[in-house]
This record gives C-alpha cells, sequence and structure tokens, in this order.
C-alpha cells in the first residue's frame, strides 16, 4: 500500500489509544489540520468527553461530516497478531484499533476537504462545511453527539445535511453506502438467588441455574422479520458474571448484559415488554436496567 494523506492521517490517530470516552489528542490533531483551512474550531467537553464543532464558511446550507474518536477496548494483547495501536500495514491492510471504526473514516473525510479546497470545488462558494466529532459514541454517549446538538440548538445553529462516517462497507471500502441505521438498546440483568455450599443445593438458589432456560429462550426468540431496508431484530449476549472465584460456592446472583440491534418494524417499548414477559413467565427474582442508545431511523431516498 503506497503511502497517502488519508493512510498517513490515519496512522496518526490510531496510535492515540482513545479508549472511550478518552480522546487522548485525536480532535486536537484534527482541528490542526481543520484550522489550516479556514475552519473555526470549537471544543465543547461535557464532564469526561471532548467533542469538537468545526465550521467552515459564514452562509449557506451546512454539510457537516459526523464521527468519533473513541474505540472499544482492544482485549487482551495476547489476542493480537500486532499491537492494536501500531497502524501496522500489512499486505495491503492497515491494522488497529478504530481503523474500521472509524479513525479511517476520520481521516477520509479531512482529507477529502483538503483535496476538495486545494482545487476550489464551485460548490464551496454556497455550501458550508462543518465536523462534529465526539469521543463518546462507544460507551454510554450520554455527553457526546446529542449533548452537541442540544448546545447548538439553543444557539439557534441548525444542520442541513450530514453525512456519518460509521463502516458500512462489506468487503471493500465504499461498496455499500447507508441512508438509516438500525435502533441500538442495552440491558444489564441481574438475577438474585441464594448463596450457598454446592453440598447443599437445597439451602441455596442458583442463579445461574435459573438463568440458563431463560438464556436460551431469550436468544431463540425471532424478533422481527425485518424488511426490505433492514435485517430481522437481532439481540445478542455480551458479558456474563457470577460466583466468587471459588468452585464449592453456589452464588448469590448472576448478571448478564446483552443488546438489540432492531429494525423500524420493532420498538424499543415491543422489546422492553416481551423481555418482561419472558421473565415473569420464568418467575425470576430480578432486576433490569435498561439504556436506548438509539431508535432506528431510515432517510427517504433523493432527499
Amino acid at each position: 500500500m503506497s503511502a497517502s494523506p488519508t493512510l498517513e492521517l490515519a496512522q496518526q490517530l490510531i496510535r492515540r489509544p482513545s479508549v472511550t470516552p478518552a480522546d487522548e489528542g485525536c480532535q486536537q490533531l484534527m482541528a490542526e489540520r481543520l484550522e489550516a483551512l479556514g475552519f473555526n474550531c470549537e471544543s465543547m467537553r461535557f464532564e469526561d468527553v471532548d467533542n469538537l464543532w468545526a465550521v467552515r464558511g459564514e452562509s449557506g446550507p451546512i454539510l457537516v461530516f459526523a464521527g468519533h474518536t473513541d474505540v472499544v477496548p482492544s482485549g487482551e494483547s495476547a489476542g493480537w497478531e500486532h499491537d492494536p495501536y501500531s497502524a501496522l500495514v500489512k499486505d495491503g491492510m492497515l491494522h488497529g484499533r478504530g481503523a474500521a471504526d472509524m479513525k479511517g473514516s476520520l481521516a477520509a473525510m479531512i482529507t477529502a476537504c483538503e483535496a476538495a479546497i486545494a482545487k476550489a470545488n464551485p460548490s464551496l462558494e454556497t455550501l458550508r462545511l462543518g465536523f462534529l466529532i465526539t469521543s463518546d459514541e462507544e460507551g454510554i454517549a450520554a455527553h457526546g453527539t446529542r449533548r452537541v446538538i442540544d448546545a447548538l440548538t439553543e444557539r439557534g445553529e441548525q444542520i442541513d445535511y450530514c453525512i456519518v462516517g460509521e463502516p458500512s462497507s462489506t468487503a471493500a471500502v465504499g461498496d455499500t453506502i447507508k441512508i438509516g441505521r438500525r435502533g441500538s438498546l442495552s440491558a444489564s440483568l441481574t438475577i438474585r438467588g441464594k448463596q450457598g455450599h454446592v453440598a447443599y443445593p437445597h439451602l441455596a438458589d442458583n442463579p445461574i441455574h435459573r438463568a440458563m432456560p431463560v438464556l436460551a429462550a431469550l436468544t431463540g426468540m425471532t424478533w422481527d422479520a425485518g424488511n426490505d431496508a433492514f435485517p430481522p431484530t437481532t439481540l445478542q449476549i455480551s458479558n456474563i458474571a457470577s460466583g466468587t472465584g471459588a468452585n464449592n460456592v453456589i452464588p448469590g446472583s448472576c448478571k448478564v448484559d446483552f443488546n438489540f440491534r432492531f429494525s423500524t418494524e420493532s420498538s424499543h417499548e415491543q422489546l422492553t415488554a416481551k423481555v418482561t414477559e419472558l421473565f415473569d413467565a420464568h418467575a425470576l427474582d430480578y432486576k433490569i436496567d435498561w439504556h436506548l442508545s438509539g431508535e432506528p431511523f431510515l432517510t427517504q431516498p433523493g432527499l
């Protein structure tokens, strides 16, 4: 792979280990490039989250590139063939945490603007350009894009068009461009039992045993059939935790995290109701906390 401005910038970003909600200087690097193009860059920090709002142009509708600098944890380093933050190029591919989601996209957005401005693209005479970048997308996403939009709304600023750089390609870059997204609904479930010694199970209540048939039923359910725009709604269990670490103690509780990616055929209210009905049918002693990251949406083609 030959060196290119896009690749070089992507590597610089990947080498900053910005595990959510940390930014690790990624937005400062981007701001320096954007300011050189005439963007007015504004840092908007809420709680422990860094956000960047950048605008170029004085009038006309605004086209905003939206994205995030944070990445998910890399996990055990032994599971990686290479350092996840080395940004290594091997066999024509860029490797590293964030290469796809979504530091490669951030680099492409900036270098595309650099190229368009260098060529004095006529459309830039009547169009403003903007960047809305957050370090709070991979986590709970409470102090990122939403907070920036709220602040802009209070100031009377409106976004006319938006391109989100989240990866949508399947085999090659740019082979799929999407005009919508599925909703995301997460749950943290705690099943309560009664701790005891494994030699006396009749004196305890094993929450893992209670969880097993419920989780089997949960993962076996069909939530909807999807539609022409979206695949069927899916559920994935992401974490299970229970026990003291000792092999002779029945645990007192079992915690399970799972997530729905849901189509426009389902609402988050319908999904939570179905899950509650299932859990109640199994007579569980449980507590569940829900977090809705976003509803599904579909942009009308041609707009």
